[in-house]
């Protein structure tokens, strides 16, 4: 248990390798670290991209 409400339970061994199921509340996000190095790469790239990148963007239709 990590925590009150995230549950991490190893689901199956074989040879070397581990398999872990992970229960968290929705709001916790739950990532491998490969796929959390990607959001966050992409999370810095987005941030320095500049103003210009969404001059042809339009607002949502109603």
């Amino acid at each position: 248990m990590i925590g009150d409400d995230v549950v991490v339970t190893i689901v199956d061994i074989r040879g070397d390798k581990v398999r872990l199921g992970i229960e968290a509340p929705q709001a916790i996000p739950v990532h491998r670290q490969e796929v959390y190095d990607a959001i966050q790469r992409e999370n810095r790239r987005a941030s320095q991209t500049g103003a210009g990148a969404t001059k042809d963007v339009r607002p949502p239709r109603d």
